[in-house]
Parts: C-alpha cells; structure tokens; sequence
C-alpha cells in the first residue's frame, strides 16, 4: 500500500495516509493513458469546419463551351472540382469526432494516470480544504504553504464554491470534484492537489 504525507491548509505535515494500492499502486499503462488522452482531446473538438461541394457553390449551371469541335477538354460546368472557385471533393463537413472507450480501459487510464503521480511524488493530499469566502490571496497561500509553484489540479470531494472561485484567476491552477476527474486533467498538470475526503470518494468509485 503506498504511503504519502497528510498535510493541513498550512501546509504542516500531521500524519501520514495509505493510499489503495488497486488504484494509487499500480503501474502505468502508458498506452492506455495515451488512447484515454487522444479520446478526450478528440471529444473536445468543435467539428464545425465546412466547404462547399460542386453542388453548393453558386453558378455553374450553364455547360461553359460546346462538347466537341473547340480543341479544349469537355467541360459540364464552371464549378466542377478542377476549376478556380469549383466546388470541393470530399472536404470536411460538420460532424462529431467523439467516440468512446471500453468501461474497463477508461478506469485503467485514470488508475494509471493517478499511479504515476503517486510515483513522481507529485501528488499533495490534505486535510481539507476550507474557506469562509471566495479569497483569490488565501489559495495562493494554500498552495505556497504545500510548495505547489507549478500548474495544479486541486480535487476536493464535491465542488466547493468557495474553492473554485478562489482558484479561478490562478494561472495554471483547476478546480475539479471528485466524481468529475479525467485523464486529460490529470496528465496536464504538474501536481495533484486532493483532499482526504476525495481521496475516500476516489477509491469508493475505482477500488
């Protein structure tokens, strides 16, 4: 079972936490996590590019010289796909690039995903996380207190209001719930910030 230090909104270390090990412990599947990634970039794609085909484009309807007798190639309209300002042959039309992973690949890809900050040392768990009011200064001062200088993903069990808007100018930093973190998230930032209650919820769902 890995081990990591528990530490408090001061950054004060006051124990230490078993993670489980079927989902903290297991080696990375770096295949797996690159398939998840792609699948979640592919998602995120608006799919709204689009051309006009032959039949689209305006004009073109008269045939432009006579079928035979002038020494030119025949030609049926203005707007086929060989002339200037012709319609497009097999350009891109508005579609949906998602699709999906097997149920069992997916959970494999975020366990991989949290394995491997688990060993590169770059996931922070806490007590808590608490605020009393939105205060962009006093979530700077969380995360100096835990040393996270770099692009974090904080993880609390549900999505505190309080945390994300006092997280919502911080350059690089993303607030996420427990029950909504994904692979591409994960792998994007440097360090993995969780509380212990997400921590329960996150091994609740994949254990």
């Amino acid at each position: 079972m890995p081990k990591v230090a528990l530490f408090n909104q001061n950054g004060q270390n006051v124990g230490e936490i078993e993670l489980n090990a079927a989902v903290f412990g297991i080696e990375p599947n770096e295949s797996v996590l690159f398939d998840a990634v792609v699948m979640q970039r592919a998602t995120m794609r608006q799919g709204t590019s689009k051309v006009k085909n032959r039949s689209e484009v305006r004009g073109g309807g008269r045939k432009p010289w006579r079928q035979k007798g002038t020494g030119r190639a025949r030609q049926g309209s203005i707007r086929s796909p060989q002339w200037r300002g012709g319609g497009v042959v097999f350009g891109p039309v508005p579609r949906s690039y998602s699709y999906k992973l097997p149920k069992k690949v997916r959970r494999l890809a975020i366990k991989s995903a949290l394995s491997s900050k688990v060993l590169d040392n770059s996931i922070v768990v806490v007590e808590g996380l608490t605020f009393e009011a939105p205060k962009t200064k006093e979530m700077v001062a969380v995360l100096k207190n835990l040393s996270v200088d770099r692009k974090a993903l904080v993880v609390t069990a549900d999505l505190d209001g309080h945390v994300a808007l006092s997280a919502r100018n911080i350059p690089g930093v993303t607030v996420v719930a427990a029950n909504g973190l994904s692979v591409l998230d994960v792998m994007n930032h440097d360090k993995l910030v969780i509380t212990k209650e997400a921590v329960e919820k996150v091994e609740e769902v994949l254990a």
